[in-house]
């Protein structure tokens, strides 16, 4: 009877405690963890949308950014999966196809089934790159010389396996030619920052951050991998548009998750809140501003968009 007694209280206090939390959650400050370093499309538009998170129509509790790159986001996703906190105060930014293609090829302590989405704001189409002063003026003008130097023509990218990778790939077999894909240690600044430089011919990047760095005069944009030219930029033809069969694969689409294990009523409610905090209109401001598409999902819809990704990518990667 004793024993009756004692099971039956813990399970009410278990419920208790869990509404409780649902109720006071958050009650202190929210760490987001980037695997990319600062100054990337991803940074640059973590900080952006988790800025109103500390309003009172939001959290009502600041996101602080703690970036962790290295590997093409191997590193912080590695962490993210085996030591970050489950407690709800540890989130994390997803890039998907980046992490969903890295645990297809192997070597990472993750999968889809390690995280818990959130919802997702963005989706950034890869570009092709060259420099302001590259005598390349089209995916022709690539193709062309990719053809007669084979193995030659340096591009860089922010690593193995992230969406300017696969796009890379779609354009190798689609061009039926072989380039040198550059990656880099300190993702897609390190990568845009290579072209800029000089220091390779040409670069696959996010659309967002070669938006900014032609604004600024610095990189010509020769194509979109996507299946419709970008808002963005109206002037530049997709990569179907000149004769080359990528489609959207590698559009980087970025969002919030947590750690498998994170109590659902804390999910529940960062998943009832977040899409909202994104469409906070000074969000959408500063992400116009940035050259920065947003695609806004909930939960649902994320988790819909993972499953349909990594069926796609299985495709993809079979036999690299």
């Amino acid at each position: 009877m004793m024993k009756n007694w004692i099971a039956g209280a813990a399970v009410a206090l278990m419920g208790l405690t869990g509404g409780a939390m649902a109720q006071d959650y958050p009650d202190r400050p929210l760490m987001m963890m980037v695997s990319y370093g600062a100054g990337g499309a991803t940074d640059f538009q973590a900080r952006i949308v988790t800025m109103t998170a500390g309003n009172e129509d939001a959290l009502g509790m600041p996101i602080a950014i703690i970036n962790k790159p290295g590997a093409g986001g191997r590193v912080g996703w590695n962490w993210f999966a085996t030591q970050a906190d489950s407690d709800g105060y540890t989130l994390g930014a997803y890039n998907v196809p980046h992490f969903i293609a890295q645990s297809i090829k192997g070597g990472v302590s993750y999968s889809t089934d390690s995280f818990e989405p959130i919802a997702n704001w963005g989706a950034d189409p890869a570009v092709f790159v060259v420099g302001a002063d590259s005598e390349f003026d089209s995916m022709a003008d690539v193709v062309a010389f990719a053809k007669e130097n084979p193995g030659k023509l340096t591009f860089s990218g922010a690593g193995l396996f992230v969406g300017h990778h696969i796009a890379a790939l779609q354009i190798e077999k689609a061009a039926g030619v072989k380039m040198a894909y550059i990656p880099t240690k300190g993702g897609g600044a390190a990568a845009m920052k290579a072209v800029i430089a000089g220091e390779v011919m040409g670069g696959v990047n996010n659309l967002s951050d070669a938006f900014r760095a032609q604004e600024a005069g610095n990189v010509k944009i020769l194509g979109v991998a996507d299946l419709e030219r970008s808002a963005f930029l109206p002037d530049v033809p997709t990569m179907m548009e000149q004769g080359l069969d990528v489609d959207n694969s590698s559009v980087n689409f970025r969002g919030v998750m947590v750690p498998k294990g994170t109590p659902p009523e804390v999910i529940e409610r960062l998943a009832a809140t977040v899409p909202a905090m994104f469409e906070n209109s000074r969000v959408a401001k500063k992400m116009k501003a940035g050259g920065s598409p947003m695609h806004i999902m909930n939960r649902d819809e994320v988790i819909e968009m993972w499953a349909a990704r990594e069926a796609t990518l299985k495709e993809l990667l079979a036999g690299l």
